[in-house]
């Protein structure tokens, strides 16, 4: 594999590495906590890093609590589009929403909470679900200079998938580290974002390529 040098334009985006998204939590993601250490060793390589954080208030109307009759992991039609239903997660001031305590986040310029409005859902970085109320990342990262932007995180096929894609159309080169992430894969949906990264020239590598 090929080494990719890193430059000072770059910066490192962790997502949403939170416990609701490790084994045990409400959201569970398999072998989530083993991309912790992954992500402490890449953030040591970078000049800029910053993560998210989901961060929902009781009661979101992504969870399938609010919607009766209906489970988690079925869609619904909401005014700014489909909406896959979820269980109850990150809700602000819980356990489940803090970033894991072994996360490396004094080398973190940022921390993006997403998801706080309580009408709307927000996988990506930079925008929420309705594709149009940005959370500032982008402006964040053009104004510090930064170019090229690479991925890791919870979960490869919803929140990263979004990012990279959201981080294209904002004009930043992107980089996903496959084995520096994980996946949920509800009904094919991790093919389905990986070849939407691609499309998009988004660079699918992994994290060797920076950590030889």
């Amino acid at each position: 594999m090929a080494v990719m040098p890193l430059r000072e334009t770059d910066c490192l985006v962790l997502i949403d590495l939170q416990y609701d998204f490790m084994p045990g939590g409400a959201l569970a993601v398999a072998e989530g906590d083993l991309l912790v250490p992954i992500a402490n060793r890449l953030a040591e390589r970078f000049t800029h890093v910053v993560a998210t954080q989901d961060w929902h208030p009781a009661g979101h109307s992504s969870f399938a609590s609010q919607h009766p009759g209906r489970e988690p992991f079925t869609t619904v039609e909401m005014p700014y589009g489909t909406q896959t239903l979820w269980p109850d997660h990150c809700v602000q001031g819980t356990p489940g929403a803090e970033l894991h305590k072994d996360l490396a986040l004094d080398r973190a310029e940022m921390i993006i909470r997403k998801g706080y409005r309580r009408d709307i859902d927000s996988y990506s970085a930079f925008l929420e679900n309705d594709q149009t109320t940005p959370t500032g990342l982008a402006g964040y990262l053009r104004e510090r200079g930064i170019e090229r932007l690479f991925f890791a995180g919870l979960a490869t096929d919803f929140c990263v998938a979004w990012s990279v894609l959201d981080a294209r159309t904002a004009g930043f080169e992107a980089v996903i580290l496959t084995d520096a992430c994980r996946a949920i894969d509800l009904a094919g949906s991790l093919d389905a974002a990986m070849a939407g990264m691609a499309e998009v020239g988004a660079v699918i590598t992994e994290s060797s390529a920076l950590l030889g």
